[in-house]
Parts: C-alpha cells; structure tokens; sequence
C-alpha cells in the first residue's frame, strides 16, 4: 500500500486565488419582499458574465386568491417589459382529499409570438399558510446570435385545495441582449417571497 506525503508548502504555492475551486453557482443578488408590492424585477447582474443564469422565487404569498404568478422579460434594461415569446406549459396535480389528481397541456398558458406575461402557475391560493416556488433557468441571455431559451418549474398550493406542479418552457424571440426580468401576479400585489439571482459556472 502506497504512503502519500503531503508537502507542507503546497499552499503557499497557489500563485492566484483563481486555482481554488469556488462552486458552480454564484449568488450575485438577494432581494426579499416583506410587505405589498405590484410587481419585483430584475434589473442588474444579467449580463455576459455566465452563459445561464437561475432564479429562485422562494415562499411567494399572493394578497389575492385564485391569480397567476406571471413573468417577462426586457432588453433594455426594464424599460419596458414586452419581449415577443413562444410557450408551452403542462402541470400534475392531487388534491388534498386525494379524490383528485392529473396531468395535462395547459393549453390556456401558453403563448404564441405574443409580448405578454407569461403565466407561471395556476389558480394561486392565498390562505395564510399557502405558498409556492419557482426556479427559472435562462441560457445566454447576453447572446446577440440566438433566441433566449428558458425553462420555469413550479410548486405552489392551488386553489382545490392542491400540490399543483407546472413546467413552462420556451424562448424569447429576440436577438437582443435579455437583460432585465419583471415578476408580478395576474391581478393584486406580492405580500412576500424571497428572490435570489444565481450565476452559473460553465466550469
């Protein structure tokens, strides 16, 4: 069996912090909403730093009941949020009484060549202990060749009540820079949720 000798120099000789692994992902903001608002965007930070950028809404209480949480996007800089998409959107579902369970295509979620918010969930409850999450992956936003591809998934208490579970997916039809992302409900404010904007690391 072969002894393994570690050189007590081995750290002082790292010639740059760079040669230490720092992890994949990379919080670059945090901003935690704790009382009504319309609507939280994203106005800095995605750039051509990363080629995929993720974002967290984490414990996002609606003020009112049955409504969609909804997103889009900008190109300059959140200007105006009103990037053309196109969409497809499925979900799975049991209710609580467990009578109730399904999957399917929602069919009235999707969109076709259209500059309006995307819905990211359906039939938001607002009881006091209700909630959802949602992450978003969004890939080379800063690319001026290609679409902007990007995928939702949520989780989030419905109205039934139910887990509720949707899948979004699709691009934004622009060869512009993606550069801002506005989040606000269907109708009412934000009561709460954390918003987090991550990084991601090729390498």
């Amino acid at each position: 069996m072969a002894l393994v000798k570690y050189n007590n120099n081995s750290i002082s000789a790292v010639t740059a912090a760079a040669s230490i692994p720092s992890g994949s992902m990379v919080l670059i903001s945090t901003n935690t909403v704790s009382s009504g608002v319309s609507s939280v965007s994203i106005t800095s930070g995605i750039d051509s730093t990363y080629s995929t950028y993720m974002v967290k809404y984490i414990n996002l209480h609606s003020a009112s009941n049955n409504v969609q949480p909804q997103i889009n996007f900008s190109i300059d800089g959140g200007s105006n949020y009103n990037v053309t998409k196109t969409t497809t959107s499925f979900y799975a579902n049991h209710t609580e009484a467990g009578g109730g369970a399904g999957i399917g295509y929602s069919s009235g979620e999707d969109l076709a060549q259209s500059t309006a918010y995307q819905n990211i969930g359906e039939n938001f409850k607002n009881d006091n202990d209700s909630g959802g999450c949602f992450t978003m992956f969004l890939f080379s936003p800063s690319n001026t060749t290609f679409v902007k591809h990007f995928l939702i998934e949520t989780v989030h208490m419905a109205t039934n009540p139910a887990a509720k579970r949707d899948f979004i997916a699709g691009y934004c039809n622009t060869t512009s820079a993606v550069n801002a992302i506005n989040f606000k409900m269907s109708s009412g404010n934000i009561d709460s949720m954390i918003l987090k904007l991550y990084g991601l690391k090729e390498s």
